[in-house]
Parts: structure tokens; C-alpha cells; sequence
């Protein structure tokens, strides 16, 4: 996964139209491919930080789903709606965190 601020991706953007334009003169100069080469490593760093930081909430969101399940199963009949919604908005937040990981892994 590679993770670009917006003037990395100008900078990555205007370094490959000028090094297209020299490879059909035939004339690459080397430094281009050296930049774009820097931006994305230091992209990739970046996005595999990134990465990390997403599986990490997702577990925690996970640990808390469990924990709001067995809170669930063990409450008293008057406390279970209110534990019911905590079920409910902890695998919500499964959910999205699911989803920002498939995201992030994919693209």
C-alpha cells in the first residue's frame, strides 16, 4: 500500500510527464527515476504504517465486540437492551474497521 500526501503526488505527477517526454527523445536523465524512485519509498513506508495502525483497530474493535457479546449473555433481563445496543454499535464498528482494512489493503 502506498500512502502519497498531495504534493507528493503533484511532485510523482509532473517528474513522470517530464520523464515521458524524454523517453521519447530518448534522452532519460537518471535523477527523474531517482525521485520518483524516493517519493515511493517513502509513500510505501508510509502506507505499510498505515496499514498497521488499521489491522490494530480492527483487533481492538474485535476485542471489544467479544467483550460487548459475553456482557450481553450475562446481564440481568433489565440491563439486556441496553447491552444489546452496545452489542449492536460494537459490530458496527467491526464493520467499518473490516472495511477500511479491506480498502486499504486493495488499493
Amino acid at each position: 500500500m502506498h500512502s502519497y500526501t498531495r504534493a507528493e503526488s503533484r511532485e510523482r505527477g509532473k517528474l513522470f510527464r517530464k520523464g515521458f517526454k524524454q523517453s521519447l527523445a530518448d534522452c532519460l536523465d537518471p535523477d527523474i527515476k531517482r525521485r520518483i524512485e524516493r517519493i515511493d519509498r517513502a509513500a510505501a513506508e508510509r502506507g505499510a504504517l498505515e496499514l498497521a495502525a488499521l489491522h490494530k483497530v480492527q483487533a481492538d474493535a474485535r476485542q471489544d465486540l467479544a467483550a460487548a457479546k459475553a456482557v450481553e449473555r450475562t446481564a440481568p433481563r433489565a440491563d439486556r437492551p441496553a447491552a444489546r445496543e452496545a452489542r449492536k454499535q460494537a459490530e458496527q464498528r467491526v464493520r467499518l474497521a473490516e472495511r477500511a482494512v479491506h480498502k486499504a489493503e486493495r488499493g
